[in-house]
Order: structure tokens, then C-alpha cells, then sequence
């Protein structure tokens, strides 16, 4: 061990000297030295034993950590948590799910009548808590869709000056858009579900190739489809999807194309194949947005009488309360109870074709009422003689019945306006190349 003595050092001028004052800290070196370390301090002496060695005394003014603690209190940690409202939430339920232990916070949110509007009791809206490390609530944003597609609904409850205060707010939504694909195993759902593609995106593929693919016979495994959509985000984060721009099937080996073509705002838009063939036919494919055929256009064994006998119409396995829609234009010929088919609608077309929709919950239209393709005339229901809710659905010509699946296919369909032509024709050379560089990028995918 080697210290350091104060009489090590020469006689030097006054200003290298350092004085002790009251507070001042005597600097010791101390080397603690290992056998060898302690040899070659040794050795080092014994070579230049002359060498001076000085004593530093230097001042050491105390640090005060209180204006650091009071910065780091001002910094106070802020946790984000995001959920989903339920139709089922009370104030605490809401913030217990987001981690927010707070019960001003709760008693405020249950006390205030834009709050309980807007936000308790509402499901599907989106939430984003800000809290602090104590898990009190610092902010709490809540956004929704409306009917409109180009603007949101935002409430912001937050801690300010004086205490929390709620606020609603309007924002814009802003459009991005979406590629995916999938891989038919089962069913349209499941896939769509696998490739984590919104039920409203399922629901307008089944819709835009209802007129070429039979969704509920005609499915194989290994049928593949790919999809391009918008996006609607509010603030950056994804709030509903928005319509379908372009599509492909591969059903049973057959490619089906489709894309939207709008000519301008001022006239509504539509899908089409690529060689500018409307898609959307005189009839509907179906009068539900999609669903389960139960018992198809055939012969069938009754579920109340318990024989066989002809089932000339097709039923749609649906929940209660499901809208059904009118298939094509046309005028309601009676609405009303039926005996067996209960509360059912009848619709008349043109060309002597009839369409009857029955064991309705409620109905929507009254007799002589003209109604639009889609334009729903009721509800699914089990009134007359239904086992359960479903909807009994039949299409007739002249009085005669026939496969409504079979007449939707082979209705009219109407092209794309001379005028509009070249307009398609560009739209189109540009969405087939993002057609074939989509199904590359889906295949690749499903391997």
C-alpha cells in the first residue's frame, strides 16, 4: 500500500499551493495492489525514487437533489390502454377494463349527460385511456362511425384545471386502402376470418359475385379470392372499413373479376367485370345480405308433417330480427298473414314474376307501396308454420314456381355507358395489372 504524505511535496510557489478551509476534504490516494501489482510500484520507486508527489486539496461545494426530485415529480409516467365499449358498461366496468382505478373519475362519468349520451351503455366504440403511474385518469377518448362516411364522432373526457370536463367533437375521417386474400377450407367466413377481412368486406364479396358463384352449393377447398377495400380511419387508428375496389375468385378453377366504376359524383357507381359488364343483375341472388340456404328448391321431408314433399321455394337459416330485402324493383301486392307462411310479403315485377317472403317477425311495407332492389320489407321471424326462425323465400313466373337461385343468375345484366367507355377502358387496363400483382402477392401468402 502506497499513500501520499503532505512532506512529499517540494517547496513550490504560493499560487500552486492549496490550503485547507473549513468543508475542504483531504484528497489520499489509497492503491490497493495485488503481489503484483505491489512489486511494480516497488520496482518503480527503487528506479526514480526523486520523483515528487503532491497533495491536491480542492473545495466540494454539497449538490442539493431537491430541484431534481421536484422536476422528476412534475414528469409523472403516463400509461395508454385501449379497448372497446359494450352495450353492457356502467362507468366502473369501463375503466376497470382499462386499468383505471379512479372513482372521481367514475362518479364524474356517470354524473354527466353528455357522458352517459354519448358513451355509457354504447357498443363498438373505440376507447383510448391516458392514466398516470397511480392509475388515475388523465384522459379518455371515445370515437365512433355515423351513417356518413366522411366524417366521426370523438368525445374527449379529460383532467385539466378544473377537474375532469367532457367534450364532443367532429373529425374527419381519412381513407386508406387495404390488400388481402384468402383461401376457401370450409366457407366464405372462415376464410375471410383467417385473413382477419371485416364481416362488411365478406358480406359485399358474397354480393358482388353472387350472379357468377352459387356462396351456399358451389364453394370448393382451395377456391381463392383476393380483395382490395378502403380503409376509414379516425386519428390515424383503422374505424370501419369502406366499400370493396376491386376483387378475384378462382371458383372451381374459373377466374371471376370485378372492380368499381363510378363515372363521376354525380351519378352512383357500380361493380363490373373487366370487359364492362354490370354485375348487379334484375334480381338479387338473395333476399338476406348472406346467409345459410337450410332447405334448397327440391323435394324435402317436412319438419311439421313428416312426409316428403316438394319445397318450392328456398329457405334462409337467419336469426330473429335479420333484415330482408326486396330481390328487384316492383309494387307489394299484399302484406299481411298467410296461414302457413304467417306474416309473409308478396311482391310483383315485371314480366309476370312474383316474389314471396315469408314467416316474417315484423313487415316493413304495405300493400301498393313501391319498393327498390334492396329496400328492406321485413324481418326474419317463425310465424304460420316454421320450427324456428328462418325465412322462406319464393319466386314465381306466371303463377309457376322456380329455383329463385337459378332466375337471379339468368336475369339481365346492363353494361357500362357508351359514353363512359374510354374512361372504364383506362380504369380497367390499370386494375387488371393490380389484379395479377395481388394474386401473386395472395398466393405467395396462402404457401
Amino acid at each position: 500500500m502506497l499513500i501520499l504524505q503532505d512532506n512529499d511535496f517540494p517547496d513550490t510557489a504560493p499560487e500552486d499551493e492549496v490550503y485547507r478551509n473549513n468543508g475542504v476534504v483531504r484528497l489520499v490516494l489509497v492503491l490497493a495492489l495485488t503481489a503484483a501489482g505491489a512489486l511494480a510500484v516497488a520496482g518503480f520507486r527503487q528506479t526514480d525514487s526523486s520523483a515528487p508527489i503532491r497533495q491536491m486539496v480542492e473545495n466540494v461545494a454539497n449538490i442539493s437533489l431537491d430541484s431534481q426530485i421536484n422536476s422528476l415529480n412534475k414528469d409523472k409516467l403516463r400509461l395508454y390502454r385501449t379497448d372497446t365499449s359494450r352495450s353492457t358498461d356502467t362507468a366502473e366496468s369501463m375503466l376497470a377494463r382499462l386499468g383505471v382505478s379512479d372513482k372521481p373519475a367514475a362518479d364524474f362519468m356517470r354524473g354527466n349527460a353528455l357522458v352517459r349520451e354519448a358513451l355509457l351503455g354504447k357498443s363498438a366504440r373505440q376507447l383510448n385511456a391516458e392514466v398516470d403511474d397511480d392509475n388515475h385518469l388523465l384522459k379518455l377518448t371515445a370515437r365512433w362511425a355515423t351513417e356518413k362516411n366522411d366524417t366521426f364522432q370523438r368525445l374527449v373526457i379529460e383532467h385539466g384545471d378544473q377537474g375532469l370536463t367532457a367534450r364532443r367533437e367532429t373529425g374527419e375521417l381519412k381513407t386508406s386502402i387495404r390488400l388481402s386474400g384468402g383461401l376457401i377450407q370450409t366457407s366464405l367466413f372462415a376464410a375471410t376470418d383467417d385473413a382477419r377481412i371485416p364481416d362488411s368486406i365478406a358480406v359485399q364479396l358474397a354480393e358482388i359475385f353472387a350472379g357468377d358463384i352459387d356462396f351456399h352449393r358451389a364453394l370448393r377447398k382451395g377456391d381463392r379470392f383476393t380483395v382490395t377495400y378502403e380503409s376509414l380511419e379516425a386519428d390515424g387508428e383503422s374505424l370501419k372499413p369502406g366499400k370493396v375496389l376491386t376483387a378475384e375468385f378462382v371458383n372451381k378453377g374459373k377466374t371471376h373479376q370485378a372492380m368499381w366504376f363510378q363515372e363521376n359524383s354525380n351519378k352512383p357507381g357500380g361493380y363490373y367485370n373487366l370487359q364492362g359488364q354490370s354485375l348487379r343483375r334484375t334480381y338479387l341472388a338473395s333476399p338476406l345480405a348472406f346467409s345459410r340456404v337450410s332447405s334448397g328448391f327440391s323435394m324435402r321431408f317436412h319438419p311439421i308433417f313428416q312426409t316428403w314433399r316438394a319445397h318450392l321455394g328456398v329457405d334462409y337459416a337467419a336469426a330473429q330480427g335479420t333484415p330482408v330485402r326486396s330481390v328487384g324493383l316492383g309494387v307489394v301486392e299484399s302484406a299481411g298473414s298467410m296461414g302457413g307462411y304467417g306474416n309473409a310479403v308478396v311482391i310483383k315485377h315485371n314480366n309476370g314474376h312474383t316474389t314471396v317472403y315469408a314467416h316474417l317477425s315484423k313487415m316493413l311495407v304495405r300493400r301498393g307501396q313501391s319498393v327498390s332492389q334492396g329496400q328492406t320489407v321485413g324481418l326474419v321471424g317463425a310465424t304460420g308454420w316454421a320450427t324456428g326462425p328462418h325465412l322462406h323465400f319464393e319466386f314465381r313466373v306466371n303463377g309457376v314456381h322456380k329455383d329463385p337461385l337459378l332466375l337471379a343468375r339468368q336475369s339481365e345484366s346492363v353494361p357500362v355507358p357508351a359514353i363512359a367507355r374510354d374512361q372504364f377502358n383506362r380504369q380497367a387496363a390499370e386494375v387488371s395489372k393490380q389484379l395479377a400483382s395481388a394474386s401473386v402477392a395472395a398466393a405467395d401468402y396462402a404457401h
